[in-house]
C-alpha cells in the first residue's frame, strides 16, 4: 500500500524537525493510474560500480535527474554499512532533502535461504537480519530476497519454505515484507515459485516478478529452457509486493522489444495490483538516464492507454 510522504516523514522521527524546509513535488504519473514508479538502483549498476555515484548520492540522482520520488536500493553498493547508523542517518537526510521514499532494499550476496543444508541455511537466515534492520531505520516496506539453493527441485523448495518463513517470521516483527524476485534456476519457474510462497503460507512473504528474468537453465552462458513471462507474472500476482519492470531495448516507437508492455501490465492490473513498479533498465544501446527515462514514459503511456 502507498503511504504519503508526509505519513513517511512523520514516521522518520529522528528528523521530523527538518519537515517544514522540505519542497513540495508533483506525483510523476498522471491521476487515475494503478500504479507507483520507483527506480531501482541496479539500473546505474556501471555508474556505481564505477564510483562516478555514491549510494548517498542516490536519491538526489532519483528525484533531480529522472524526477522519480521512490527508490530501491542494492545492498552491492553499500554492503559494508548496514550496521553503519552515520551512514544510514546521512541517507536517511538526503532522502527527506530531495522528497524520496524509501521502498525496499534488494539483498544478495548474504548466503542461499533455499540452502538444503540446515546450518548453512540458518546462517543465511541469520546474514539478512542487519539489512532487516538497516531497511527498517530507512523507513523501507520490504527486503527482496533470492530463494536459492542446489539440489533436487523437490528439496530446495523445502528448504525455501523453511528459510523464507523463518526469515519471515523475523521481519514480521520489524513489519517488513520479505519478498523474493525471479532469478534463474527453479526461481524463474513460475509452478515452482508459486508452490514455495504456498508452502510459506505468511501474509509479508511474497514475491517480486521481474519481466526479464524467467531463464530456467542455462548451457554456455545461453539460455536454453525459459518460462512464459506472462504466465509466470499472472500466476504470481496474489503474492505480489512490488514489480520490476525490466527493460534492455526499444523500438523507433519507444517500445520495449523483449517484453510487451500493454500485454504485462494489463494482466497485472488485472489481478487489482495497485502497488510499485520498480524501473530497471539493463540495457546496452541507450545511456542508462536515456534507458531509465524510456521506461519512465513508455510505463505512463501503456497505462494511460490500457
Amino acid at each position: 500500500m502507498s503511504i504519503t510522504r508526509r505519513q513517511f516523514l512523520k514516521n522518520t522521527t529522528a528528523l521530523a524537525a527538518g519537515l517544514a524546509g522540505i519542497p513540495s513535488f508533483a506525483n510523476v504519473l498522471p491521476r487515475k493510474q494503478f500504479f507507483d514508479i520507483s527506480l531501482a538502483q541496479w539500473s546505474l549498476y556501471k555508474e556505481f560500480f564505477g564510483k562516478k555515484y555514491d549510494t548517498l548520492d542516490f536519491p538526489s540522482v532519483a528525484r533531480k535527474n529522472f524526477d522519480i520520488g521512490i527508490v530501491e536500493y542494492v545492498n552491492q553498493f553499500f554492503k559494508d554499512k548496514a550496521n553503519d547508523q552515520i551512514f544510514l542517518s546521512a541517507l536517511l537526510q538526503r532522502c527527506q532533502d530531495n522528497g524520496i521514499k524509501n521502498h525496499l532494499i534488494m539483498i544478495d550476496g548474504e548466503g542461499d535461504l533455499g540452502n538444503t543444508n540446515e546450518n548453512e541455511r540458518t546462517k543465511a537466515i541469520e546474514n539478512h537480519y542487519k539489512w532487516v534492520d538497516a531497511a527498517k531505520y530507512l523507513g523501507c516496506k520490504t527486503i527482496r530476497v533470492n530463494a536459492f539453493g542446489r539440489g533436487s527441485r523437490e528439496e530446495v523448495k523445502m528448504a525455501a519454505i523453511d528459510g523464507l518463513s523463518r526469515l519471515g517470521e523475523f521481519a514480521g516483527k520489524s513489519k517488513l515484507n520479505v519478498i523474493v524476485e525471479n532469478h534463474g534456476s527453479y526461481s524463474s519457474d513460475g509452478d515452482w515459485l508459486l508452490s514455495v510462497m504456498q508452502g510459506v503460507n505468511r501474509k509479508n512473504v511474497g514475491i517480486l516478478p521481474d519481466f526479464g528474468n524467467f531463464c530456467i537453465r542455462r548451457e554456455n552462458n545461453k539460455c536454453v529452457e525459459e518460462y512464459d513471462k506472462y504466465k509466470g507474472v499472472q500466476q504470481w500476482m496474489p503474492y505480489a509486493k512490488g514489480v520490476s519492470a525490466k527493460t534492455f531495448e526499444f523500438d523507433a516507437q519507444g517500445n520495449c522489444i523483449e517484453t510487451d508492455y500493454p500485454r504485462m501490465l494489463k494482466i497485472i492490473k488485472d489481478a487489482g495490483f495497485k502497488g510499485i513498479f520498480g524501473i530497471e533498465y539493463e540495457g546496452d544501446k541507450l545511456s542508462a538516464e536515456a534507458g531509465i527515462k524510456a521506461t519512465k514514459e513508455l510505463l505512463i503511456k501503456t497505462a494511460s492507454e490500457i
